[in-house]
């Protein structure tokens, strides 16, 4: 590893450094640094005695597990690209992502063998290697790939977007440096591996510091509040729905959250409400902005500022600038920004202003003190009778309301105003003339959605963001 900022140093370090300590809490099966490395190794030499060479790409379909852990280290260990697929896709969708990324091996769990055979792509089973050499050295660059994470494809085709060694570097730097980890940090980590968030937000910094990760599969709320209190969690990180999900549970006003000091939010706007239902329990939440291409780390709202400045997402992390354009759209230039989309030159241009900075397509304000608000996105927005109605801010009152426990608004046709609101709301024991005449209250005329529909559930991705087309598509059907 020749790069200054490769991330394969960092688990070599760790376990030179401090090999006894626990790694990874595998639902009590403990991993300590030097097995990690150990670990990583075997798959680096196999990877090598198999033929693959820098810049290749490793597909992995697999929940989160101390082996994938290993497969990702051995991967920045040799210029290996990792493309950690989701188990959520259907197998069309995972047959599109293959195709398209060309991975010269495809590492399968047990437990998601149906669905691998279901793409029609061959694979093999994801286990550690047999003890065998020390891998040889490969010369790593900074700017190698190291992870191949393909967007969510709310509209049109899902595109990989490749994250290099440095983008991860500095990334994880700042997100250290505004709301860091510490060696006795014990880190929940819920989000699937599957995006980015599972690797550069707490996770791999926690492994570089030294610090202990519970490692989940997959995200339980009743489980997780249990283990925040077993395992005296000292931080953990999700999106909004992580939250809601967790303050929704019959046990979480008497869960013994005392050992969590820290809890990052990202993905999506944060509805004040929830956050206040947190503040209530003595939780500030780190409120957080990104984006996949971002590597992902945005903006921050440090701890000192979760409740003076709610429902702001804060300002930017070490090493990365921010600007609006004159639509209002955040648009983002530093280290931690990705290179481009993988094989798709048109995309990657359309990516980027002129000037080389990174359109986020969402739309932001800033305050006076340099704090930033996002007010929805770009693309979700739409015009009323000649106004802007950014959805984010509309769910937010709706989320206020006490007997909402979930909301979606999405712009649909209207003959006489061009476009107008249809809310979809998860609620118990209020009507939807109720709902309407709360959000008069509190929102402009136009801002107040036309319709209001009650489900069962708003559909999310497999990041908990809510398919807005989806509900679209319903609303506007004949």
């Amino acid at each position: 590893m020749t790069g200054a900022h490769v991330i394969g140093r960092w688990i070599r370090d760790r376990a030179r450094a401090t090999p006894d300590r626990v790694a990874i809490d595998d639902d009590g099966r403990l991993v300590t640094f030097a097995e990690l490395e150990d670990a990583s190794d075997r798959f680096a030499a196999a990877f090598l005695e198999r033929g693959l060479s820098r810049g290749d790409r490793v597909a992995t379909l697999t929940g989160s597990t101390p082996e994938h852990v290993a497969v990702f280290f051995a991967c920045a260990k040799t210029g290996l690209t990792l493309l950690p697929l989701s188990w959520r896709l259907s197998p069309a969708e995972l047959r599109y992502q293959l195709d398209d990324a060309e991975p010269s091996v495809f590492l399968v769990d047990e437990e998601h063998d149906e669905l691998a055979a279901a793409t029609g792509h061959g694979f093999e089973r994801l286990e550690e290697p047999r003890p065998g050499v020390r891998p040889s050295d490969v010369a790593v660059a900074d700017e190698d790939g190291l992870l191949l994470v393909y967007t969510s494809g709310t509209t049109g085709k899902p595109k990989g977007a490749l994250l290099t060694h440095a983008n991860c570097f500095w990334t994880n730097l700042g997100f250290d440096l505004t709301t860091g980890i510490s060696q006795d940090d014990v880190v929940l980590q819920v989000l699937p591996q599957f995006h980015v968030g599972g690797w550069n937000v707490q996770a791999l910094l926690a492994w570089w510091k030294g610090a202990t990760v519970v490692l989940e599969r997959q995200f339980d709320p009743e489980r997780a509040l249990r283990l925040i209190e077993e395992k005296r969690v000292t931080t953990m990180m999700g999106v909004p729905a992580t939250y809601l999900f967790l303050a929704q549970e019959p046990g979480f006003a008497g869960a013994d959250l005392s050992s969590l000091r820290r809890a990052v939010v990202g993905g999506a706007p944060m509805p004040e409400a929830l956050l206040e239902t947190w503040a209530a329990r003595g939780i500030a939440i780190v409120q957080g902005y990104g984006l996949t291409e971002a590597a992902p780390n945005v903006l921050c709202l440090p701890p000192e500022d979760a409740v003076r400045k709610l429902g702001f997402a804060g300002k930017p992390y070490c090493f990365v600038e921010v600007r609006l354009s004159s639509e209002e759209e955040l648009q983002v230039h530093g280290p931690n920004v990705f290179p481009g989309y993988w094989r798709n030159p048109q995309a990657t241009a359309d990516a980027f202003t002129e000037d080389g900075w990174l359109r986020t397509g969402d739309i932001a304000e800033r305050d006076e003190e340099g704090f930033y608000r996002i007010k929805g996105r770009l693309k979700d927005m739409y015009i009323s009778g000649g106004e802007n109605v950014y959805p984010a801010e509309v769910e937010a009152v709706l989320h206020e309301h006490p007997s909402v426990t979930d909301a979606a608004v999405v712009g649909v046709p209207d003959e006489r105003w061009g476009e107008v609101g249809a809310a979809f709301v998860v609620a118990d024991g209020v009507t939807d003339e109720q709902l309407l005449e709360w959000c008069a209250g509190r929102l402009a005329r136009f801002k107040v959605p036309r319709s209001v529909r009650f489900i069962g559930e708003i559909p999310r991705n497999g990041m908990g963001k809510v398919q807005k087309q989806e509900l679209r598509e319903t609303e506007v059907a004949p």
